[in-house]
Parts: structure tokens; C-alpha cells; sequence
């Protein structure tokens, strides 16, 4: 009788923790069904265990999904190791079927921007950045799910944040280039070919290296209709990007089942975009410099710190600290 009260007990806890459990996962994972299919096989570990001892369900089921999370992140590094071998391999083996509208709600509350640079990141470094960052986890609860320190933790953390605040932009008139490029994607997921033929230089050359289409040679196109009319066919893929900093430009990357896919690099002109870099080789992907690009909204508040703010929702708690934190 009393394994059976257990284990109703921890299941009753598992579904009440279930909505910040749930993006615990989805912010270490990126993608909704992966995160998912996380709690599927956290809580099949849960119903194995003794949890008698338990005297904290909430941080012990925390514990539980960040390392079910962190060997699926480590399984997804081997693959991105197999993909600069060969092909591109499935981005996940799941089947879950994931209804769209709620992968984009969930993908705007966190900030598509943040999702990208978290991306770049190792495993380690996106497990203590997001625990301690958005969670408010303590870096000696971080350290055993690592095997690290509490103070080798903190530095993981430190690391992913300087990744995530991005490279310093030195470009004096970088507001005036995020404001084309916003106009870019907005044109691009809207559909508005005369609008998008207005942002770019009669001139404008695309270059798109052989894994976006993918093709045998490097995409060249040149002229504005002509890179319009290519634009016009990532509509789908512009409903999961967003404007990020690329090696201190302004760019825009794009997300697939939470992992970054493609990123383009814009070359300005007296306003216009004279070039466009489309990159999507696994290799370049790995080098390029991401973070998320600060710069005022009209409320006053940059997109970093929204991004901050965001990690609030679904019971994130207090989380997405500016400062150092020595905890």
C-alpha cells in the first residue's frame, strides 16, 4: 500500500510541476515535441524509482527532466558531429505530432532569438545557463548533473552568457540596419514581393552555399525581383526566424525542430541591401558568432532583457539575472 501511495503521490506532483517542467525542457531542448517526448521519458524514470526520500518534489523532478535533457542534447552534438561527415541527418526521430500554432506561442514567449544562440551553445553550457539564468537552480544543485564544481558550473554559465549577450556591434548605425532587415523578414513571412523589392539594391547578389537548397554548386542570384522571388519561397521557413547578431552584424537565423538551420548575413548600402549571405553548412553554422541583438524597443527595453523577462512565463520563476551571480 504504501509503494502504491508513492507513487500516486509523485504522480499528482509530476502534473502539477508539469507546466514549468515542460519549459524547463522546451528552453534546454528548443524544439516542443523533443521537450515532450523528454517528459515522456522523465516520468517513465520517476514511476521507476524510490521516492520516499524525496523531500523536494519540485527540484528533484527538475533534476530528473535537465538530465533527461542533457543526454538528448549530447545525443544531438553526435549527430551534428555525423552531419559535417556526411548528410544532413533527421533533426529528431520523434513522431509526435505537435500542433504548430502552439510551437509558435511557445517559441514567442521565450524569443525566437534567444532559442538560436541557445543553439550554439554545448550541453553543459546551455544546462547551467538555463537552469541558473531562467530557472534560478542553484549552481550546487547544477554542479552533480554536470559532474562539475559549483564554481566550474558558474563559469559554464558566465561563458553562455557572454555568448547569449553576443559580440559587440561596430557598426555606429546598427539600429538603422535592424530596422531594414525587421522590414525583410516581415515582407518575407507576409508575402509582400513589392515591398521586399523595395528594401533591396537593384544589384543585390544572393549567395547560398550547397546545403540550404540543398544543391551539387553554390546558389548565386542576382538582381531585386530575382532574389525577391527566392525570398518568397522561405515563406514557411521565416515564420520560425528572427533578427539576431551575426559576427556584430545584423542578421537573421532560422530554426528547425529547435536547432539552428540557416542564417543570412546582409551587406548594406545608403540604406538597401546590396548582399545576402544564406548559410546553412553545418560547419559554418558552428563558426559563425550568434547572439541576440541588443537595441531599444519603443517601451525603452532591449531585447536582451526581454528576453529575461520571458523565462517568467510558464512557472520559469525569477530568472534571467543581467549581473553575475556568484551562487
Amino acid at each position: 500500500m504504501g509503494v502504491v501511495s508513492d507513487r500516486e503521490r509523485m504522480a499528482e506532483l509530476f502534473e502539477e510541476h508539469r507546466g514549468r517542467l515542460r519549459a524547463v525542457a522546451h528552453r534546454m531542448l528548443g524544439s516542443l515535441g523533443e521537450a515532450d517526448d523528454a517528459l515522456q521519458d522523465a516520468w517513465l524514470r520517476v514511476d521507476r524509482a524510490d521516492t520516499a526520500e524525496v523531500r523536494n518534489p519540485g527540484g528533484w523532478l527538475t533534476t530528473v527532466v535537465a538530465r533527461v535533457c542533457l543526454n538528448m542534447l549530447r545525443s544531438r552534438e553526435h549527430r551534428r558531429e555525423e552531419e559535417l561527415e556526411g548528410e544532413r541527418l533527421p533533426a529528431t526521430a520523434h513522431e509526435r505530432v505537435v500542433d504548430p500554432e502552439e510551437e509558435a506561442l511557445l517559441v514567442d514567449s521565450v524569443g525566437l532569438a534567444l532559442l538560436v544562440v541557445l543553439d550554439t551553445l554545448s550541453p553543459a553550457e546551455r544546462l547551467a545557463f538555463v537552469l541558473h539564468d531562467m530557472f534560478d537552480v542553484p549552481f550546487d544543485e547544477i554542479a552533480p548533473m554536470l559532474d562539475k564544481t559549483p564554481a566550474a558550473a558558474r563559469q559554464l554559465a558566465s561563458r553562455a552568457r557572454r555568448r547569449v549577450r553576443g559580440v559587440p556591434a561596430p557598426e555606429a548605425d546598427l539600429p538603422r540596419r535592424r530596422r531594414v532587415v525587421d522590414a525583410y523578414l516581415a515582407a518575407t513571412r507576409g508575402g509582400d514581393f513589392d515591398a521586399l523589392v523595395a528594401l533591396l539594391h537593384p544589384d543585390v547578389v544572393l549567395r547560398a552555399d550547397r546545403a540550404v537548397v540543398p544543391t551539387p554548386e553554390p546558389v548565386l542570384v542576382r538582381g531585386a525581383h530575382s532574389v525577391a522571388r527566392g525570398a518568397m519561397a522561405s515563406m514557411g521557413r521565416a515564420r520560425f526566424a528572427d533578427v539576431v547578431l551575426v559576427d556584430g552584424g545584423v542578421g537573421v537565423a532560422m530554426l528547425e525542430e529547435g536547432r539552428l538551420r540557416v542564417l543570412l548575413r546582409f551587406t548594406f548600402e545608403n540604406g538597401l541591401i546590396t548582399a545576402i549571405d544564406v548559410v546553412a553548412e553545418p560547419e559554418r553554422l558552428r563558426k559563425a558568432e550568434v547572439g541576440v541583438l541588443e537595441t531599444e524597443d519603443a517601451g525603452g527595453a532591449t531585447d536582451g532583457e526581454q528576453v529575461a523577462e520571458a523565462a517568467e512565463g510558464e512557472g520559469a520563476g525569477k530568472g534571467g539575472r543581467g549581473a553575475e551571480d556568484s551562487r
